[in-house]
């Protein structure tokens, strides 16, 4: 996958490897979707990928319906991630943010509504056990 130009969200390319031994499953439930003809981009990261253009895990959810989605990645290492959620609304391939920064495209991470400035890894992580987890998230849209 290429690398999707940003501003401040990382989404890009996600490593593939053979799965490990102890990998779990991690149940993303995304709610509040808008209809936008754009794509919906999922991006898992490790505290070293985070807000850089790539992903331990992550996947494109085509043109997806409003409402909600549940999203499940396999085989996902046991660890601590942050997960960036972008949806595309005009389908340009690229993250648009006005001048103050503020997301003109629909996005998310965990703690989202709680987030008054660009958050940190700490701010946005959780921890996927042996036996893998589950996490839910709404999308945010400018209003």
């Amino acid at each position: 996958m290429s690398i999707i130009k940003n501003t401040g969200f990382a989404f890009g390319a996600f490593a593939l490897a053979a799965s490990p031994a102890l990998a779990g499953d991690v149940e993303i439930t995304i709610a509040e979707i808008q209809s936008a003809p754009g794509d919906l981009y999922l991006s898992v990261q490790t505290q070293d990928q985070f807000m850089k253009p790539v992903g331990a895990y992550g996947q494109i959810i085509k043109t997806p319906s409003a409402g909600k989605q549940i999203v499940t990645l396999k085989n996902v290492k046991p660890g601590d991630y942050s997960i960036s959620l972008w949806h595309d609304i005009n389908n340009d391939k690229q993250f648009n943010a006005a001048a103050d920064g503020q997301p003109l495209d629909g996005w998310s991470m965990l703690n989202a509504e709680k987030l008054r400035a660009v958050p940190t890894f700490d701010e946005v992580k959780f921890t996927v056990p042996a036996n893998g987890t589950a996490v839910s998230m709404k999308m945010i849209y400018r209003k």
